[in-house]
This record gives structure tokens, sequence and C-alpha cells, in this order.
């Protein structure tokens, strides 16, 4: 691999790291709300399908051997059987995909709506299929507690990562 290449996946899977600890709980949901997503979605948009992975491969390693970059310093193969493993699990399918389909002129309207419409659903599907599993919890009341409150949050961060993927000159 070139050592540009190498720069922009490392310097992602750092930013992926710090932005874990952006993150604070709601009082009515174990789900907290984390700035991870809003890079998560600038990763997908910037990188190759291939780069993005393991981008979030080894950031999910990085966790299960016990560095703290889960959301607000967690870390431990224990989150995969918690109320976010789910979540967790998504993020290579999903941003990976998103890269995949982002297309090849980087335009705004493009990434805003390729972001929302791709990776929202695959994270949700995800999420919300292992909150239920590991909480029991049915699934309108699974929605109601990890995905209605975070909606709008995460509109913004496509937004925002979109916006930002325009800007940056790679």
């Amino acid at each position: 691999m070139e050592t540009r290449r190498l720069t922009k996946m490392a310097l992602l899977t750092a930013l992926l790291c710090v932005s874990a600890w952006i993150s604070f709980p709601l009082p009515f949901s174990p789900v907290p709300v984390i700035a991870l997503t809003l890079v998560a979605t600038l990763t997908g948009l910037i990188l190759s399908p291939k780069d993005a992975f393991i981008v979030f491969l080894v950031y999910i390693l990085l966790g299960v051997i016990g560095l703290p970059v889960f959301a607000g310093g967690t870390s431990g193969i224990a989150k995969f059987w918690g109320p976010t493993g789910g979540f967790i699990i998504s993020w290579p399918f999903a941003y990976t995909l998103l890269s995949i389909c982002k297309g090849k002129s980087k335009s705004f309207l493009s990434y805003t709506w390729r972001s929302i419409v791709i990776t929202i659903p695959v994270v949700y599907i995800f999420g919300i299929a292992g909150f239920m599993i590991v909480t029991g919890t049915p699934l309108w009341a699974a929605i109601s507690a990890a995905m209605i409150p975070y909606l709008p949050g995460d509109i913004v961060k496509c937004v925002v990562a979109a916006w930002l993927a325009t800007k940056i000159k790679i």
C-alpha cells in the first residue's frame, strides 16, 4: 500500500477512536448518542470500499482487544452481547456499502441522500435486531428506544459528513 492511502486509513481509524469518546447517554435508552457516526459516514464517503472495510475491522479489533475505543471509552468483546452490539457489527457493512454506492462525482446532494438512504437503514436493521435479542424488547419498543430519538441527529450527521467529504481535498 502506498503511504498516502495508509495515512488516510490511519487518520480515519484514529478519528473513529477519538469520536467514540464524544458521547452522552439518553435517560430513556442504553444506546448513547455518539459523534462516531459522523466520522463513520465521512470514512465511507472518502475511502474506497476495501479501505473503508479495513478501517472498520481495525477499529473493531482495537476495541475487542481492550483499547477503550467504543462509545464512552469502553472496550471488550462483551460489547457485542450488549444493547449496542448490533450497531457495532453493522458499521463495516453499512459504511462499506456507502463507499461502494457513493458514485463518482463529489456532489453534496448526492452524498447526503446516499448517506441517509444507505447507512441509516443498514445500521438500524442490525442495531434494532441486536437490541431486541439482547434486551428481549419487542420491535416497537426497540424502535422507540433505540431508533426514533436518534434519527434526527443521524440525518444531521450525514449532512455534515457529506459537506465535509465534498470540501476535503484528497
